[in-house]
């Protein structure tokens, strides 16, 4: 049977439509209306489904996954897709409601059309579909939508892989990809930068210590250090990189501030281990001279890289199946951002 997208794409977008309107934001993360959305329907399809939460505190807080499974045996096959999405951010940027789906120009827009909706309405689509042609004709195919993704967190496809509810000989994720492949992906470590000062009232500052300033030298000679290492190192065309992502300080405008903290996100290489990422950073910043305690560095949570075999048996079927719809050979890409398959290589 040949595909025809085009037939297909009133289905996909009646999906992702039911999918934008069910908001999954990080933070809080809460995925319970969205699974239990995706969960329905796959069960009508003749699924196994199963919703998991790693607690009755977590499933409260909405990090809910749906299992849902066809077939018996081998091999196993599955499908990956994160039901979470980014914050909002600031609504008034928003030239629509980012959870009503607008079409134009041929694109649907809305919170998570991009990421990682769009990945999840096509899974669902795929897994009707299977069911609809009388399932596997042999072994087991399994379709895995998650929460926790966007928070790097460890009650989502983590949690399914612990508890063994997914166990992938093949493993498709979604991803942005424009149809092409990725093997590998980098690593990610978030680190907190914490300074320490002395409030005094901005009128007489020379009274204070200002943890702000102290940052700012911290920050700097940080990046004077780091950034010609990171530079040097690549894999392809991936990079080491370090981002300053989020800052706070102060109490208030006319009081010399006596907290700061910067949360940074870096990512590591294939080749490059979290560990070691760390210990590199930790000795930058401790080696800087301000007063002994006055600054700290901690590790929030990091996951190493992964290389995956360009020739396995999963990927020379997407790329004959890429080359028989498009006529072009599939390329590999470099990944930007993290996926959950970093739980599955070792």
């Amino acid at each position: 049977m040949i595909f025809n997208p085009a037939a297909v794409r009133p289905d996909l977008v009646s999906i992702l439509t039911d999918l934008i309107a069910r908001p999954s934001p990080f933070p809080s993360g809460d995925c319970r209306a969205i699974n239990a959305y995706t969960a329905e329907r796959l069960t009508r399809a003749g699924y196994r489904v199963e919703i998991l939460a790693r607690s009755p505190e977590t499933e409260a807080q909405g990090y809910t996954n749906v299992v849902a499974k066809l077939g018996a045996g081998e091999p196993r096959l599955v499908f990956n897709a994160h039901a979470d999405t980014v914050s909002v951010g600031e609504r008034a940027m928003w030239l629509t409601d980012p959870f009503t789906a607008v079409e134009k120009d041929g694109l649907i827009y809305g919170l998570g059309a991009g990421n990682g909706k769009g990945n999840m309405a096509v899974q669902i689509w795929l897994a009707e579909e299977i069911a609809r042609r009388g399932g596997p004709t042999t072994g087991e195919v399994c379709f895995s939508f998650v929460s926790d993704e966007e928070n790097l967190g460890p009650d989502g496809m983590f949690y399914l892989r612990e508890i063994g509810a997914v166990k992938p000989q093949v493993l498709i994720l979604g991803a942005q990809t424009e149809n092409q492949l990725i093997t590998a992906e980098r690593g990610v470590m978030w680190v907190r930068i914490e300074t320490s000062g002395t409030a005094a009232h901005a009128g007489n500052p020379a009274a204070g210590d200002n943890a702000i300033l102290r940052m700012l030298r911290v920050l700097g000679q940080l990046d004077a250090s780091l950034a010609p290492r990171l530079a040097a190192r690549t894999d392809g065309a991936m990079l080491s990189t370090n981002n300053i992502g989020m800052i706070r300080g102060g109490h208030n405008t006319n009081v010399v501030p006596n907290f700061c903290w910067v949360e940074l996100d870096r990512r590591v290489l294939p080749s490059e281990k979290v560990i070691d990422a760390f210990a590199e950073m930790k000795a930058i910043v401790e080696d800087i001279d301000e007063p002994a305690g006055t600054v700290s560095i901690e590790l929030l949570r990091g996951t190493n890289g992964f290389r995956a075999p360009e020739g396995g048996q999963g990927v020379a079927a997407f790329q004959k199946a890429i080359k028989a719809v498009t006529g072009a050979d599939a390329r590999f890409l470099n990944a930007t951002g993290v996926s959950d398959g970093r739980y599955f290589c070792r």
